[in-house]
């Protein structure tokens, strides 16, 4: 069992940065693939960004690839998302996400076992 918890949202103005993380419990931390999910008012949940469990493969969507960054520390059982240039579209609430050690970059909600409870980003324009 993972428990996650995201911190960091908030309110930004357009071309701003926020950085989000997820600290998880457990002491197997880096047998989990992480990734980062976003939902719009209106809008399915959407793939962001994930990271290996070693943190040597990230994939991103498209939207987001050279504005955001996914990085994880081991030894704090915290990944982050570093979001900068941000756009008003990118505004959601951002949800964290453990994958076992299968995930394969899947952008699929469903190789996710584990989810936090999302924190809200807001970009004004």
């Amino acid at each position: 069992q993972v428990q996650l918890v995201e911190s960091g949202g908030g309110l930004v103005q357009a071309g701003g940065s926020l950085r989000l993380s997820c600290a998880a419990s457990g002491r197997t931390f880096s047998s989990y693939a992480m990734g980062w999910f976003r939902q719009a008012p209106g809008k399915e949940r959407e793939f962001v960004a994930a990271i290996s469990g070693s943190g040597g493969r990230t994939y991103y969507v498209d939207s987001v690839k050279g504005r955001f960054t996914i990085s994880r520390d081991n030894a704090k059982n915290t990944v982050y998302l570093q979001m900068n240039s941000l756009k008003p579209e990118d505004a959601a609430v951002y949800y964290c996400a453990a994958a076992g050690a299968y995930y394969r970059g899947s952008s699929n909600s469903n190789e996710f076992a584990y989810w936090g409870q999302g924190t809200q980003v807001i970009v004004s324009s």
